[in-house]
């Protein structure tokens, strides 16, 4: 979502006759985009902020502009914190900025990637124990269908070929709507668009996922098999401590139907290691549970207490850092095993990439199941797709040949 919104307002900002100027030092006009998901996160929100203050030391005509999850309703105060910045705007909107009058980001297409986003729900309800999304981004508020289809129709002539819709809670899509359209309905309209070869969406919550939504995975050809269902804990007591609205026993019941009914679908997670009340016990549940369930991806970060969340305020911090630390590499390890062993069964196979580029002197792409993939060729394949055939694999990658032409 960060990177989705920060090209809008790159976007928003050349329309308005400004040009990138390639360094913060260089640049008249310095916006930056702010994430305070955990304590690592501020912390550079900080020290860039303090950085800018210094250049503007030197150069008091800068104008900086501050956005993101950092920026509070409270500006007056965040002003007398930083009062070298110009402007201070919530996630996900735009002022006008004397300097550059602008629309709301929502209603401007960024440019156009092979691989391109589009929000189409800003904030959350869910009010999980440790987050701060709802308190900085907001109650749920959805794009209507028909401006989230429009600008996908724009992307698509621009040149992408991939469309990944966004939120912090895809599934709650259209609730807030008339007529109460929701993700399937948005994906079977976007699915009809020609030159348009693949669309993906994230994040789910499991508590909001329907059965409805996963058949439409399933019956939808431009619809990738590959979806991140973050699960947080494998613990019920550190979910019912999360707020998370599920058991253990309810999402693998969607892991299961998702196995069924989308085969060889890739399914990632998220887990939040040292959360308060997480002792060792509960902490070997969730590698047991990762072991078992054997997701193509896990993104693991450790529990910092957000101000303003229920966990900062009613539940003590009593896991050791290093003891987080420890936990994140023993994910990490557990993970990297499993997704090797994952990786090594698709050599010999023939996958479908979509190429997004070069990097040293390959081509590169995803296929369906968001796997990276690299490959020789000399002919130009970039915004193709490609049938590869894997010859090698590592834990997040997979390297082969071309094996035959769309």
């Amino acid at each position: 979502m960060n990177r989705a919104e920060s090209e809008r307002l790159s976007a928003m900002m050349e329309k308005c006759g400004f040009s990138p100027a390639g360094t913060p030092e260089k640049a008249d006009f310095v916006l930056l985009n702010s994430c305070v998901v955990r304590a690592s996160a501020e912390n550079r929100v900080v020290n860039k902020l303090a950085y800018l203050g210094h250049l503007k030391k030197s150069d008091p005509e800068k104008v900086i502009a501050l956005t993101g999850c950092f920026v509070s309703d409270d500006t007056a105060s965040l002003k007398k914190r930083f009062p070298f910045v110009n402007y201070f705007f919530p996630a996900g909107h735009a002022p006008r900025f004397d300097e550059a009058p602008a629309p709301e980001t929502g209603c401007l297409p960024a440019r156009a990637g092979i691989s391109s986003f589009i929000p189409i729900i800003q904030g959350c309800n869910n009010f999980c124990s440790y987050c701060i999304v709802p308190y900085r981004r907001g109650r749920e508020v959805s794009r209507p269908l028909a401006e989230i289809v429009t600008e996908a129709k724009t992307l698509v002539e621009r040149g992408a070929r991939e469309i990944i819709l966004l939120g912090q809670n895809v599934d709650s899509y259209g609730h807030d709507l008339d007529g109460i359209p929701d993700l399937s309905r948005l994906l079977e309209e976007l699915n009809r668009l020609d030159g348009l070869e693949r669309i993906r969406f994230l994040t789910n919550h499991p508590k909001d996922m329907s059965s409805r939504l996963i058949r439409s995975m399933a019956s939808l050809e431009k619809v990738c098999e590959q979806l991140n269902l973050p699960v947080q804990a494998g613990s019920d007591k550190i979910l019912a401590a999360m707020g998370r609205g599920y058991n253990l026993a309810r999402f693998m019941e969607l892991v299961s139907e998702l196995r069924t009914t989308v085969p060889g679908v890739a399914i990632t997670t998220d887990i939040i290691v040292g959360f308060p009340g997480e002792d060792e016990a509960l902490f070997e549940k969730t590698l047991k549970f990762l072991e078992n369930t054997r997701f193509d991806a896990v993104h693991v970060a450790m529990y910092s207490p957000r101000p303003g969340t229920r966990a900062a305020r009613e539940l003590a911090d009593d896991v050791p850092a290093a003891e987080k630390s420890g936990r994140l590499k023993m994910v990490e390890a557990l993970q990297a095993r499993i997704a090797m062993e994952a990786s090594q069964n698709l050599v010999g196979s023939r996958v479908e990439v979509l190429v997004e580029g070069r990097k040293k002197g390959k081509w590169y792409g995803r296929s369906r199941s968001d796997k990276p993939v690299f490959f020789e060729h000399n002919e130009n394949w970039l915004g193709k797709l490609a049938s590869v055939k894997i010859e090698h694999a590592s834990s997040w990658s997979l390297v082969g040949s071309i094996d035959n032409e769309y």
